[in-house]
C-alpha cells in the first residue's frame, strides 16, 4: 500500500472528486431520490441538508456503492463509474465515517485502523509498519490519538478520530461524514470541524451530513438542500442564513431564534446557535416559590452490564420549570430516566413525585401518580407498532374510564380520543385504525407527545424528545413542551443535543459519570463552559 501522503501528492488534481448526476432511486413505489445532482470538488466541504425522508442517506449510499441507482451516473475523480459495493468506492478513494462507529472496542487503535488492510512482512502482520503509518497520518492531519490504546478506553471524540484515520489510511480523497458530531461535546465538535477544514486544506473533499445548521454555516463551502427526494436549493453560507435553510428544508418559514410562540419562546432543534438564542417571556421563579414535584435523593442505578451508571444522584424539579440534563451520551442519563419511570430498578436512594414515594414503583404506578413519559426509544418503550393509532393513543390508560367500563374496552371513546389527539397534535395518518408502524418518525413522536399530554400530569419526563425527527416536528414538539411548562407542569428534559437543552431549559444540570456535577443558568452559561463540565472539568475550573 502506498502511504496516503505520497498518493495525494502524486495524483493529478481532478476537477470533481465525487458527483451524482441525475440520480434516481426507487424502493417499490417510493421515489427516494428523484433526478438528484450534486458535485464535490477538491478541498471543499459539501453539506447535505434535509428533513428525515428527504433522501440524504439514500443519496450517499448510492455514492458509496451501498445502493445502485435506477437512473443517473456516479462520478469519482472525473470518471463515470459503476459501483457494485462499498469495496469499489473505497478502492477509488471514497471513505465513509458512519454515525455509529464501526470499531472493535477491545482492539487497539492501530489494529482497528488497519483491519482488513494490514501491511505484511514474511506473511505476518507488520505491526511496526502499521503503527508508523498511523502515526504519520495522525501527525499530518492533526488527528492525535494513542495508537496503542484500546478503543473501548477512549473518549467518544477520540473514537471519532480513529474512524477518520481508518478512511485516510485507505488513501481516501473523499470523506462522507454521516452526522459526525451527534455524540460529541461542544469542544469536541469544534475540534472536529477544525480537523475537517484541515483535511480540505490538503485537497480532501468532504460530504457532511448534519441536521445542525450552526455547523453547516460554520464549516460548509457548498450546501445542497433536499426535500421529498429532490434538490430544492443549492447555496453557500455567505449567500444564506439558518432561517433560509430551515425554510428550504421544511417548505415554510420556521421559528429559529427564540421568537415568541403563542405561549412561550423557543427555537428549532439544533439550529439554535448559542445560549444567547434562549429567551423566555415567563419570569424565572424565585427559589422555593414553587412546589417541588420531582425530588431525587441519593439515587443509584446500574446499567445493563451491572456497572454503576447513576451514582448517588440528587436533583429537584419544581412545578412550572424545565430542568434540562446535559451530558455526553453514556453518562447515566438513560438509566436515570428509566429509574424514575419504573423501567429500571434503582439500587439505592429515593424518588418522590408530588410528595408521594415512587421509589421502586412500576411504570403503570408511575403513570397513575401523574407522570408523562416521552421515552428515548419510541419503538421499544413508546409505541406498539402493530397496534392501531387509536390503541396507541390510550396505551398508558386504556384500563381507566372513559376508555374502559366493566372490564370491557369502549371502542367509541378510544376512537374519539384518538381523533382528537391526531387533530390537536397534527399526527398525519390516513385514519386512526392505521398501524403505528405506518407512521413516519416525526408522526410517531407526535402521537406519543399527544398521548402523554392529553392526560392530567404533574411531571413530564422528556428523554431525547426530538431525536431523529425533522425540523418542522421539532418546532411543534418544543412548543408543546413549553406550553405544558407554562401551565405549571414540572419538566425534566434529557437530551444529547446541548442546543436543545439551552433553548428550552430554565435550569441546566450537567451530568458526568452518573452524577450531577453542576447546575447552571442557560441564560448566562456559555456552550463552552457547559461543554467543559460535560467532559469532566470541575466547576471551579470553568468559573461556574
Amino acid at each position: 500500500m502506498v502511504a496516503a501522503a505520497e498518493t495525494v501528492a502524486a495524483q493529478a488534481e481532478p476537477e470533481v472528486l465525487l458527483a451524482g448526476h441525475g440520480i434516481t432511486k426507487r424502493f417499490g413505489p417510493v421515489v427516494a431520490n428523484d433526478d438528484v445532482s450534486v458535485e464535490l470538488r477538491p478541498g471543499r466541504i459539501l453539506a447535505l441538508l434535509g428533513e428525515n425522508g428527504a433522501g440524504k442517506s439514500t443519496l450517499v449510499n448510492v455514492l458509496f456503492g451501498l445502493h445502485r441507482p435506477d437512473a443517473g451516473q456516479v462520478v469519482i475523480a472525473d470518471e463515470h463509474v459503476e459501483l457494485s459495493s462499498p469495496h469499489d468506492a473505497i478502492a477509488r478513494g471514497v471513505g465513509m465515517v458512519h454515525q455509529h462507529f464501526q470499531l472493535v472496542p477491545p482492539m487497539s487503535v492501530v489494529r482497528n485502523i488497519v483491519l482488513g488492510a494490514e501491511p505484511r512482512k514474511l506473511g505476518m502482520i507488520d505491526v511496526a509498519q502499521a503503527r508508523r503509518r498511523v502515526m504519520d497520518l495522525a501527525d499530518r492531519f492533526g488527528l492525535h490519538v494513542d495508537p496503542d490504546a484500546a478503543v473501548e478506553d477512549l473518549p467518544v471524540g477520540a473514537q471519532q478520530r480513529v474512524e477518520i484515520l481508518k478512511a485516510l489510511y485507505r488513501d481516501a480523497r473523499v470523506l462522507i461524514a454521516d452526522e459526525p458530531t451527534a455524540v460529541l461535546t461542544p469542544q469536541e465538535t469544534d475540534h472536529l470541524l477544525d480537523v475537517l477544514r484541515g483535511l480540505t486544506d490538503q485537497g480532501v473533499g468532504i460530504v457532511f451530513i448534519t441536521h445542525k445548521l450552526r455547523e453547516v454555516m460554520a464549516a460548509a463551502d457548498d450546501i445542497v438542500v433536499l426535500r421529498e427526494g429532490r434538490v430544492v436549493g443549492t447555496t453557500t453560507p455567505a449567500q444564506t442564513s439558518e432561517a433560509a435553510l430551515a425554510e428550504l428544508m421544511v417548505g415554510r418559514a420556521v421559528d429559529l431564534h427564540g421568537d415568541r410562540f403563542e405561549s412561550g419562546a423557543t427555537g428549532v432543534g439544533s439550529a439554535v446557535s448559542t445560549a444567547a438564542a434562549y429567551s423566555d417571556e415567563k419570569p424565572a421563579a424565585e427559589a422555593g416559590e414553587l412546589p417541588v414535584v420531582l425530588d431525587i435523593a441519593g439515587l443509584c442505578a446500574d446499567d445493563d452490564r451491572g456497572q454503576r451508571a447513576v451514582d448517588e444522584l440528587s436533583l429537584a424539579v419544581r412545578a412550572g420549570e424545565i430542568v434540562g440534563v446535559a451530558g455526553v451520551e453514556g453518562n447515566g442519563q438513560r438509566e436515570l430516566v428509566e429509574a424514575i419511570t419504573g423501567l429500571r430498578h434503582a439500587t439505592a436512594g429515593t424518588v418522590s413525585i408530588s410528595d408521594r414515594d415512587a421509589s421502586g414503583a412500576r411504570p403503570r404506578q408511575v403513570t397513575v401518580i401523574g407522570v408523562g413519559h416521552i421515552p428515548e426509544d419510541r419503538a421499544k418503550h413508546g409505541l406498539i407498532g402493530s397496534y392501531s393509532v387509536a390503541d396507541n393513543s390510550v396505551l398508558n390508560r386504556y384500563f381507566k374510564r372513559p376508555f374502559a367500563a366493566g372490564g370491557m374496552l369502549r371502542r367509541d371513546r378510544i376512537d374519539s380520543h384518538a381523533r382528537d389527539v391526531v387533530a390537536t397534535f397534527d399526527v398525519r395518518t390516513p385514519d386512526v385504525e392505521s398501524p403505528a408502524d405506518s407512521l413516519s418518525g416525526g408522526n410517531k413522536q407526535k402521537l406519543i407527545v399527544g398521548r402523554e399530554f392529553s392526560d392530567e400530569i404533574d411531571l413530564l419526563i422528556a428523554a431525547q424528545p426530538t431525536r431523529g425527527i425533522d425540523i418542522g416536528a421539532i418546532e411543534f414538539i418544543w412548543r408543546r413542551i413549553r406550553e405544558r411548562r407554562d401551565e405549571g407542569t414540572a419538566v425534566l428534559l434529557v437530551s444529547a443535543e446541548l442546543d436543545e437543552v439551552l433553548a428550552l431549559s430554565d435550569r441546566v444540570a450537567v451530568m458526568y459519570e452518573g452524577r450531577i456535577v453542576a447546575t447552571v443558568d442557560p441564560r448566562t452559561a456559555t456552550r463552552e463552559e457547559i461543554g467543559l463540565l460535560m467532559a469532566g472539568a470541575a466547576p471551579a475550573e470553568v468559573g461556574s
